[in-house]
């Protein structure tokens, strides 16, 4: 089946990435109260709500702020420029540590979203600023060579950054590998496109080849 189409939908059925879905032992199932309340301040601050890969994503002038996402052990708001958001209280975290731009918000309960009410309302604010200032997040050389091609996706989609940098290091050299092996960039281009799918739902490129 495919991904949502809504929101509502989400709430329904889940992403859809994996076989829980659609089923009582999806993770949205698990955090269906936690992630009504984010969504709820998410809404209430006037961001836009939309589904992008396959989850409830939220935007002001079409530009990513944030976006809801059901783990296994918690229930996650991810902003897309978390690195630029006032924290004063330290709640944000980063998501591997060579992930530069995006960092997350994480609970365990919904009396812990409820405690940290203020805190994570002005988190939500504070990024919103954030993308109305088109600030952009100075990015630090990897140790690990990125391909310009991969590079400029990663500035255009700081989620897709996240889950590149979320994945073991050999997962991620294993893809680097791959990509930079082309001697066009059209095809390094291409190879991008192709595997981003895999990117995103967490899958190095031999997971591809173990399930063929």
């Amino acid at each position: 089946m495919a991904g949502p189409e809504s929101v509502e939908q989400y709430f329904e059925i889940g992403c859809m990435r994996c076989d829980k879905g659609a089923t009582p032992q999806c993770k949205v199932n698990t955090w269906a109260s936690e992630l009504v309340q984010l969504r709820e301040w998410l809404l209430e601050s006037g961001l836009e709500e939309k589904i992008k890969w396959s989850v409830p994503a939220y935007t002001i002038n079409n530009k990513n702020v944030a976006m809801l996402n059901a783990l296994k052990e918690s229930v996650s708001i991810s902003f897309f420029k978390g690195a630029l958001v006032d924290d004063p209280q330290n709640l944000l975290i980063q998501v591997g540590e060579n992930t530069q731009s995006s960092r997350n918000l994480k609970f365990k309960s919904l009396e812990g979203l409820k405690s940290n009410e203020a805190a994570i309302k002005a988190i939500i604010a504070s990024a919103i600023e954030v993308e109305k200032k088109g600030l952009k997040v100075e990015r630090v050389r990897q140790e690990v060579e990125i391909p310009s091609e991969l590079a400029e996706q990663f500035l255009d989609d700081s989620a897709f950054e996240t889950a590149f940098f979320s994945l073991t290091p050999g997962r991620q050299r294993a893809y680097l590998l791959h990509f930079t092996s082309a001697k066009q960039s059209k095809t390094v281009t291409n190879r991008i496109n192709k595997w981003k799918p895999m990117i995103l739902d967490g899958k190095g490129i031999n997971d591809h080849y173990k399930n063929c």
